[in-house]
């Protein structure tokens, strides 16, 4: 059962306290709604893919109550900083480089080396954040492909029991997903068109470059080009060949070798999924080889991946 509950102090710690605890909380913010998980928590993250029926593994935006937060995760200086000392709290999706160590999720952020952060303009949103006192990664609440909510009801409808609770702020005052900027390289890069518009954020910091359609996607909707390891990749792998090691699935892998799922859970497999690739995406290795996953909910999700990266 899904409770939907008006902003109130108790209703904020109720969610807060069920982020913590790795559940999925609806909750508004002057964009539309997200569904928003504990980042820092492997398999709450891949909840939200899961809940989402996201076909592909895209990054997904982090919030924060606060700017100051992002600099636990991310580089937030030059023309970054300007534009959140401008923008935030608003409908900027800034793209920055990851902290090395990050307590993020490598699932939140594709693999990449890059992360997508934003602080919104919201009350309900704000309270929520501070109250959950982690980055909560939180796409859009609705299924992949769907229209965005911008109304509790809309989540209600679309998600259903996949949400334990939906915070009601009301209708989104904006109603259109946050523009997001690139800053990764010399230039500021326009990433996806959203709720503030290009020109003033070029009154900000010059002007900004388009995206380059053979760049591994930084944000939602970009791209088809997904993070690949350095070493050659091969799927439906039985065993692992001279040379290779082998990523395992399932209860009758072999014993020894990394396991994305000793149960042959897809969640647990998704959650670990980009964590094991980069260990084992190292010189000693020449190769990787994945065993079988199976292709339905979140294993075409990690399959989808997988064919990209050994194509790569």
């Amino acid at each position: 059962m899904t409770d939907i509950l008006a902003p109130t102090p108790e209703a904020i710690t109720e969610a807060a306290r069920h982020i913590l605890d790795g559940g999925l909380v609806a909750f508004p913010t002057e964009t539309v709604y997200g569904l928003g998980a504990d980042a820092t928590n492997d398999e709450a993250v891949a909840a939200v893919f899961a809940a989402k029926g996201r076909p592909a593994f895209n990054p997904l935006i982090v919030h924060f109550a606060e700017a100051a937060g992002v600099a636990d995760v991310a580089t937030l200086d030059g023309p970054a900083a300007e534009l959140a000392g401008a923008f935030w709290p608003g409908a900027l999706t800034l793209v920055l480089p990851r902290r090395d160590p990050c307590p993020v999720s490598l699932l939140a952020s594709a693999g990449l080396d890059t992360i997508a952060v934003r602080v919104p303009h919201h009350r309900a949103a704000h309270d929520l954040l501070a109250a959950a006192g982690c980055p909560v990664a939180a796409p859009s609440a609705n299924p992949s492909g769907r229209v965005s909510p911008t109304t509790a009801a809309h989540v209600a409808e679309a998600l259903g029991a996949a949400v334990r609770v939906i915070i009601d702020g009301g209708p989104c005052r904006v109603g259109l997903e946050s523009t997001v900027i690139e800053l990764t390289g010399t230039i500021p890069r326009l990433l996806r068109p959203g709720g503030i518009p290009a020109e003033d954020i070029e009154a900000v910091v010059g002007p900004l470059a388009r995206p380059d359609p053979g760049a591994a996607p930084a944000s939602p909707g970009m791209g088809t080009r997904h993070y690949a390891p350095g070493r050659p990749l091969r799927m439906n792998a039985a065993s692992a060949g001279a040379g290779e090691a082998l990523l395992a699935f399932g209860p009758d892998a072999p014993e020894g070798a990394p396991n994305l799922s000793p149960t042959g859970n897809l969640e647990e497999a998704a959650a670990n999924f980009f964590a094991m690739i980069r260990a084992l995406d190292t010189p000693d290795n020449r190769g990787i080889a994945v065993m079988p996953i199976p292709d339905s909910g979140l294993g075409r999700a990690i399959n989808d991946r997988l064919r990209r990266a050994a194509s790569a």
